[in-house]
């Protein structure tokens, strides 16, 4: 079995094998025309049920002839134009160039002594990230598996710096609209069922910050302490971003923590026409961002940055057998000092590749490129009677109703927009992503696929209508 081993022996074996799979993903990625087979759970699940691990097939060609069967076939395809759901990015080549570099090499980012050069490219991706924010010179920060973990780390840094000996009194506000990993980690970080203050949002899903004002002050009238306000630049719902300075002005302020969630609208740090839409997150004492969102990076690279080196230490713990006190003092750089996390893979090296060979202007322009798609959906979504949009985009995130001229139920609306996404999903022709608005339920589009074009958006729009259509007609047949 050593024959498997990746080492210096088996360097050609390694050559083969890989060059194999990626000719297999390559003539997957070129022959692929929709991005889902709509193959359901129980039509895949017997497949695989039926392997058993126990017996394996030894031989790689083999093994990916099975992979087609049980995994390429039927995976849903980011790259492709018409998946229109989640915040799922197609990626770019140097990224998974760097993947495949990481994945060989296996450096574990924990201390320097398993990953050397590894601990100094992502610190110096750090400090580029921390700079095209604006945090200042005495910023720092660490990679993260994703924005849940990002937002976690950054409030168990302001829960700490709140310096109360009650968590009880503890209140973080954020939007009503802000991502569900707030009150995860209020949970997790032991705080009280009522930590998390929801601040109702205005017509454009921002944060009112004449409301957050008032729940500031009425926070400091009841005795309780104001631990963070996470401001989102970028919420996953509709991209809208909250007003950044102004927020700045009140934490300031009520000396409270800054955070921003900008897991999705760190894109705009590359950005050379949208920039300004995220002014004022210099001011924050904490970012978190995802580049395997908007800047086109594989699964999973993402940070958490702060303002204040110092205030990293609250996630610091030494061990001898790892990072001891002494290693401080002698200045080796262990980046398990900064991280929740201890074993760690090198996900800053996709970024790097990416930067090194397309630079922040090529990402920028990707993203740039998809934003303005979404003002060009909006513009067909807006002119169309079929359809009911509830926000101009901010970003690239269009959330929509379908809206049949002869029911007027909100019941059955309802059950034919579910009932349209299903079937698109099932058909495999398109997939997009629901949610509520006002207790109703919605569509969405999630535009970060550069290839997508405005003829994508209205074939999906004229196929959601077909599918919504044809289940009212039944429903009218069945009632009748």
């Amino acid at each position: 079995m050593r024959s498997h081993l990746l080492n210096g022996l088996t360097a050609e074996h390694y050559r083969r094998s890989v060059t194999e799979g990626v000719e297999r993903v390559a003539a997957k990625l070129a022959t692929t025309d929709r991005p889902f087979t709509g193959v359901t759970v129980d039509a895949l699940a017997p497949h695989i049920d039926a392997i058993d691990l126990d017996r394996p097939l030894g031989d790689t060609a083999a093994v990916l002839d099975e992979l087609e069967d049980v995994y390429l076939r039927d995976a849903v395809y980011f790259h492709h134009p018409r998946y229109l759901a989640h915040l799922n990015c197609p990626v770019v080549i140097p990224a998974v160039l760097g993947e495949a570099v990481l994945s060989a090499v296996n450096s574990s980012l924990d201390t320097w002594d398993q990953s050397a050069g590894g601990t100094l490219i992502e610190r110096k991706l750090i400090d580029w990230t921390a700079a095209r924010i604006g945090l200042g010179p005495a910023a720092d920060g660490v990679f993260t598996s994703g924005g849940t973990q990002s937002n976690l780390q950054a409030l168990l840094l302001a829960r700490e710096e709140a310096k109360s000996d009650s968590p009880g009194r503890l209140r973080v506000f954020a939007s009503e609209v802000s991502h569900f990993s707030v009150k995860k980690a209020a949970k997790l970080l032991g705080l009280g069922p009522d930590a998390v203050v929801a601040v109702p949002v205005d017509h454009d899903k921002r944060m009112q910050t004449v409301t957050l004002a008032h729940e500031l002050e009425r926070c400091a009238e009841d005795g309780l302490v104001p631990m963070a306000v996470v401001a989102t630049a970028g919420t996953t719902d509709f991209g809208s971003i909250d007003p950044l300075p102004e927020i700045a002005e009140l934490c300031e302020q009520f000396d409270t923590w800054m955070h921003v969630d900008a897991a999705y609208g760190c894109g705009l740090l590359a950005s050379r026409k949208y920039r300004d839409r995220i002014d004022g997150i210099e001011r924050a004492d904490s970012v978190t961002v995802d580049y395997h969102k908007s800047f086109f990076q594989p699964v999973s690279s993402s940070a958490v940055l702060v303002r204040d080196a110092a205030t990293l230490r609250h996630a610091t713990y030494h061990a001898e057998y790892l990072n001891p006190r002494r290693m401080v003092q002698e200045r080796i750089p262990n980046q398990v000092d900064k991280s929740l996390q201890t074993t760690r893979r090198f996900d800053a090296l996709k970024l790097w590749v990416t930067l090194r060979t397309m630079g922040a202007d090529g990402i920028g322009q990707l993203f740039d490129e998809v934003c303005d798609l979404a003002r060009e959906g909006w513009r067909l979504l807006a002119a169309d009677p079929r359809y009911d949009v509830v926000v101009e985009p901010a970003l690239s995130t269009l959330v929509f109703r379908y809206l049949p001229a002869a029911v007027t139920d909100p019941a059955e609306i309802d059950r034919a927009n579910l009932h349209a996404r299903k079937a698109l999903f099932a058909s495999g022709d398109a997939v997009v992503a629901g949610t509520k608005v006002g207790g109703r339920h919605y569509l969405k589009f999630t535009l970060l696929n550069p290839e997508t074009r405005p003829a994508d958006i209205a074939a999906v729009l004229d196929l959601i209508a077909g599918h919504a259509e044809q289940y009212l007609g039944e429903s009218l047949d069945r009632a009748s």
